[in-house]
């Protein structure tokens, strides 16, 4: 990508925070929200304020990634308890699990934003437009800002962003999508559950396999990765499959298909319609 271009987009990005005056940044620890965070920074100073919000759907090594960013950047830094796990709309996982999620961190952030007098932000970008994230529909609820949707930045140029300011631990990344997304809708989300996923998942990248989902079918653990990693995963297949029985899982397989970021929306094809249908229920 084109220096001159992405130089143009850091420029945008730092005046369209300068006009905010003061900003409070959800901080999921992905690459997204981390150059939004490092921008306000290096454009409010201590009037930015990045946020993270702990809970049981949030990984122990994804946490201890965001603590480093904010270390490292000298962040106005924050973490706050969501407890959606005790919400029984959320336990249930339907299909709209994201916007409940969302709903409890917007609700914490809102009051906090309002006595501080800043623009709650996120960093959807514009391939997010794209896909079921019901999500979306929480933050325009409670009337969150998306500076990469306004400044029509996409993925590939925050990636090219975050290499340009320095963000090199994160500019490469893989996304990482909060642990309950690897529970299909309708059956509950329990400590229990994200927990085998959570410490599989971490297995898996102790073996260097660092862009990996783990899919919890009930005693079927479905792992997903880049067909190039099928061959290093099958070299490994006798100490995974011990690990996903220790964790609870009688059965670990290798899905064919690949890693799909966001593989079990697929079951909702059918019941919200065509793909502008899906679109519009973000």
């Amino acid at each position: 990508m084109q220096t001159v271009a992405v130089e143009a987009k850091i420029i945008e990005l730092e005046r369209w925070f300068a006009g905010a005056g003061r900003v409070v940044v959800a901080l999921s620890g992905g690459v997204d929200s981390a150059v939004l965070a490092a921008l306000a920074h290096r454009v409010l100073g201590e009037n930015s304020l990045a946020v993270t919000a702990v809970s049981a759907s949030l990984s122990s090594d994804e946490l201890n990634g965001v603590r480093s960013l904010a270390s490292e950047l000298s962040l106005n830094y924050r973490e706050i308890s969501t407890d959606e796990i005790d919400d029984p709309e959320y336990v249930q996982n339907a299909a709209n699990r994201c916007y409940v999620c969302k709903s409890h961190l917007f609700s914490q952030l809102e009051p906090l934003a309002q006595a501080w007098d800043a623009t709650v932000v996120v960093g959807t970008n514009l391939d997010d437009l794209g896909d079921y994230r019901p999500g979306l529909q929480a933050a325009e609820d409670f009337g969150v800002a998306s500076p990469f949707v306004l400044c029509c930045v996409d993925k590939q140029m925050v990636r090219a962003i975050a290499r340009a300011i320095g963000l090199d631990t994160v500019a490469d990344k893989p996304a990482s999508a909060c642990l309950a997304s690897r529970i299909p809708y309708g059956v509950p989300v329990t400590i229990q559950r994200l927990g085998a996923v959570e410490r599989l998942e971490q297995f898996l990248h102790r073996l260097g396999l660092p862009i990996v989902r783990v899919r919890h079918h009930g005693d079927i653990a479905r792992i997903e990765l880049p067909p190039e990693a099928f061959a290093s995963a099958l070299s490994y297949r006798e100490q995974i499959v011990v690990e996903a029985e220790r964790l609870g899982f009688l059965y670990s397989t290798l899905d064919l298909g690949g890693f799909r970021s966001g593989s079990l929306n697929r079951v909702l094809e059918g019941a919200t319609g065509s793909e502008g249908d899906r679109q519009a229920m973000v």
